[in-house]
């Protein structure tokens, strides 16, 4: 790992948690907005990270690639409640994994770390609709539970159709008020 990579990691995981932090000041989630992803920056995750840097997608994946799994990730979402993988639990009578229905707020803060990924990752060919496109290519609502998942698409099109100002405002107005 070189210096160059652990000063370009430092600076988009900053800048990423920035915009994060932007957007839920605008949703009003101020302590959400300041602890997001402080966990980015502790040994197991940063050092992983500044490794595997590229600047054009998350660095959990080239882990991923090169390792079969990624110990940074593994670390990273069971301290998040933003990630719905941090919202698994087995299931009582049958000890399946199920999704638990994740609260409004980090449904919230999940929509906006999304938002920011699209612009971090994708720079001025940003896009509204990068974020919804990201969502459905991963296929991700099965691993979703019901109600969660259609919130979050619901805001993700909402976003790709009437743009920031208008998904912020339904979610200030409508999500976070129940």
């Amino acid at each position: 790992m070189s210096f160059k990579q652990l000063v370009n990691h430092f600076k988009t995981i900053t800048y990423h948690k920035y915009l994060v932090m932007k957007g839920c000041f605008k949703l009003g989630l101020y302590y959400q907005g300041i602890m997001h992803d402080l966990s980015k920056y502790s040994p197991t995750e940063f050092f992983v990270g500044a490794k595997f840097y590229q600047g054009t997608r998350s660095p959990n994946n080239a882990e991923r690639e090169k390792y079969g799994h990624s110990k940074a990730w593994m670390h990273h979402k069971g301290r998040n409640k933003h990630h719905y993988e941090y919202w698994v639990d087995y299931h009582a009578p049958d000890g399946k994994m199920l999704p638990v229905e994740m609260p409004a707020k980090y449904v919230a803060e999940m929509f906006v770390d999304r938002v920011a990924a699209s612009k971090v990752y994708n720079k001025e060919r940003y896009k509204d609709s990068d974020s919804i496109d990201y969502y459905l290519k991963g296929n991700t609502a099965q691993f979703l539970h019901e109600n969660t998942a259609k919130l979050l698409e619901k805001l993700l099109r909402m976003l790709a159709e009437q743009g920031e100002d208008k998904t912020y405002s339904y979610i200030r107005k409508y999500v976070l008020k129940k």
